[in-house]
């Protein structure tokens, strides 16, 4: 760590101009940073965390340390571990887009941690975090990206501090990285593919004055820096401790056979608009990283958070680009969601553009090649590119899945095409781009939103303790009480809920197209009703883990669920659904019936429907595991006898699951151990109920 010397000592040299941030190099550390408008640039050290002021400035010469935009100064005797930031001046001149202030402490962009927190401002200095120099080299031991089909994947969203934060985690670190590694059993033995985490990427835990924050961002989607994992999630409190221990959870989660999909953020930042603190963009180029009106001193706000990033220009592109292959090459990420991504699809104006140059570069993109790229196709300003975000490169999160299925187990009329649609992998959004079943990442829930539980206890949002009179969050929710507004003790309404539940988890996984189920849906976790809890860091967003042993049989029922899934490829085909009948017996891939066992008649007014899937030919099972599958479902409020239609009465069938039935009859973990369907081939289904057959052996 450098100690305090006389700035004449210091022997400074030019040696590199690339790559950005602060690269470690023999005998010292490079210092790199693009500014275009600066005059001056200065680098800032620091002893210690604790530290209000700098032990050391050093300036950059621009005869020496400037060529073109790039700022680059090489500091002997330095290492990892050395605090700093940067400092520019420049032109403050709103109206042009200029917000250089000299007193400014920096946030290095490319920073790779960031320590502490934001200090005293009483100066009227703003002090952020530090940033920190780190050794990237990590022993993976052969870690490699586990390249798992899309089509094969099973997400499960998760918050790293809210998975273990609560008491009843019981595990020696809890909120942490190294939490999540104590926690893997558990998601083995749930059989989920892949963890999708909620941003990791460094937010502020403290306002700009140091304080405690009134509504903390819990949530995560309030970026100060891209390339640096969060903080707070570290057991250990050692500057820059984050980066191995990330790296421990990633080698961990590899190990056990579980990728990890990171939750990206590359719409705005933490310093919001024109009333906003300068940190990082706005003292570097604030004109470049952001979108700025036609009157410079105003931001363009499609992030509905006070900025909007200027993604389409080269200098973010590019930014955007090595953050990708930084966290691709240095962490072993297997996938990235990115929010509100119809922001990537405006160009520097604004304007939503074909083929917008930063979506086309990230599909094409070698090192990212063997990535999962998944598109929060929607932005907060209007657009809405479901079914039409980037190439076939690219899946989505499919928001009319969510809310078709939501509809059609409320009970809502009409909604029964839109149900086979859905479950059919939404080829009407999908398939006339060319694209397959796996574009379309279907979520019934998400962690914007009401949990599972609370989407069949609630009808209306609960956010009073969010401070903002309930006016935030969703007002279309599409659920449903069930006759009673939140928890009651009324046996018969709670044994609906959990039958709904039931319904919409194996809607949910037995879909065409990629399943994301939310942590803690698989056992009733409950926000209260809060349906927007982003500033929830308490028991409101934890996980309590005592519901595990409290709901066991439906985790059960969701574990048999996921294994059926993994193991019958009539559930996720490669290829879309075609309905057309094979020469050698008149089966389909996909066949629809109604209840009756005739054919459907999509234009009358029913909920009850009936889907015979074929099981897949040897090209798409070589392992000829697959099994012919029939689907019995009923939204409708009164029960619905099902007949066998014609075809289906070659096979015999066994009962697979039943959301009717208490457990252990509600779903059968070996398939052959099912009850055979009597000769009368019908099957009573009770309302709000799900029956799933598979073709005897």
């Amino acid at each position: 760590m450098l100690k305090s010397m006389p700035h004449c000592q210091l022997d400074l040299q030019f040696t590199h101009s690339l790559p950005y941030g602060a690269v470690i190099r023999d005998g010292g550390v490079q210092f790199v940073i693009f500014s275009r408008s600066a005059t001056e640039m200065r680098l800032l050290l620091y002893d210690n965390v604790e530290d209000m002021n700098p032990v050391e400035v050093i300036n950059f010469d621009p005869k020496k340390h400037r060529w073109g935009d790039i700022w680059s100064v090489f500091v002997p005797s330095v290492d990892a571990g050395q605090l700093y930031h940067f400092q520019a001046s420049g032109p403050n001149d709103p109206n042009r887009g200029m917000r250089f202030d000299s007193n400014a402490r920096l946030i290095d962009p490319y920073a790779k941690a960031l320590a502490g927190e934001f200090q005293d401002s009483s100066d009227g200095i703003i002090r952020p975090p530090k940033c920190v120099v780190v050794d990237d080299y990590f022993d993976w031991a052969g870690d490699r990206h586990l390249n798992r089909d899309l089509s094969e994947t099973i997400i499960y969203e998760m918050h790293v501090r809210g998975f273990t934060k609560h008491d009843s985690s019981g595990v020696e670190h809890p909120g942490s990285y190294l939490g999540v590694i104590e926690k893997i059993p558990y998601l083995q033995s749930l059989g989920v593919t892949a963890v999708e985490l909620m941003p990791v990427h460094e937010f502020p835990i403290r306002d700009v004055a140091g304080n405690v924050l009134e509504r903390p961002n819990y949530w995560g989607y309030d970026p100060l820096a891209f390339f640096a994992p969060h903080r707070g999630y570290s057991a250990s409190k050692k500057p820059g401790a984050q980066v191995n221990e990330f790296k421990q959870m990633v080698k961990a989660l590899h190990e056990a056979g579980i990728e990890v999909i990171l939750d990206v953020v590359f719409n705005h930042t933490n310093e919001g608009n024109e009333h906003g603190p300068t940190l990082s963009f706005k003292g570097l180029e604030n004109s470049v990283y952001y979108m700025l009106e036609k009157d410079q001193r105003y931001y363009k706000n499609y992030s509905g958070c006070g900025n909007t990033i200027n993604g389409n220009h080269p200098i973010v592109r590019e930014m955007i680009f090595h953050c990708l292959r930084h966290w691709v090459h240095n962490y072993h990420i297997d996938g990235f969601r990115f929010d509100l991504a119809s922001i990537l699809s405006r160009d520097r104006s604004g304007n939503l553009v074909p083929n917008p140059p930063l979506v086309e570069a990230i599909g094409e993109d070698p090192l990212l090649a063997d990535t999962k790229i998944i598109a929060e196709a929607w932005d907060a300003a209007g657009a809405y590119q479901v079914g039409s975000f980037g190439d076939d490169r690219w899946a989505e999160w499919n928001g009319l899945y969510r809310d078709d299925v939501r509809k059609y187990w409320r009970g809502d009329n009409g909604m029964r095409g839109s149900m086979a649609t859905r479950l059919s992998g939404s080829a009407d959004l999908y398939q006339p781009g060319g694209r397959l079943p796996w574009s379309s990442i279907n979520f019934i829930t998400s962690h914007d939103g009401f949990t599972l539980n609370d989407l069949v206890s609630y009808r209306d949002k609960h956010n009073l303790a969010n401070g903002e009179d309930n006016r935030d969050g969703d007002n279309h929710n599409i659920s449903d009480n069930l006759g009673i507004e939140g928890p009651t003790k009324n046996p018969v309404i709670d044994q609906l809920r959990l039958r709904q539940i039931k319904n919409m988890l194996a809607t949910l996984l037995l879909s065409q197209g990629v399943p994301m189920i939310v942590a803690g849906d698989e056992f009733r976790r409950t926000q209260g009703g809060n349906n927007n809890a982003y500033c929830q860091d308490n028991e409101v967003s934890w996980l309590d883990w005592n519901l595990v042993k409290e709901n066991k049989e439906l985790i059960r029922f969701c574990r048999c669920l996921i294994e059926f899934r993994r193991h019958q490829p009539a559930v996720r085909r490669q290829q879309f659904l075609s309905g057309v009948p094979n020469q050698q017996d008149g089966w389909s891939d996909v066949s629809w019936y109604s209840p009756r066992g005739t054919a459907i008649d999509w234009h009358k007014d029913e909920h009850a429907i009936m889907c015979l899937l074929s099981a897949p030919s040897a090209n798409e099972d070589p392992a000829g595991a697959g099994r012919d599958v029939l689907l019995m479902i009923n939204s409708g409020g009164l029960s619905s006898r099902f007949m066998l239609p014609t075809i289906a009465k070659t096979r015999e069938w066994r009962l697979f699951a039943d959301t009717s039935l208490p457990a252990p009859n509600d779903i059968y973990p070996r398939m052959d151990e099912g009850p055979l369907l009597g000769s009368s081939c019908t099957h009573t289904v009770p309302y709000k109920s799900l029956a799933v057959f598979v073709a005897d052996r």
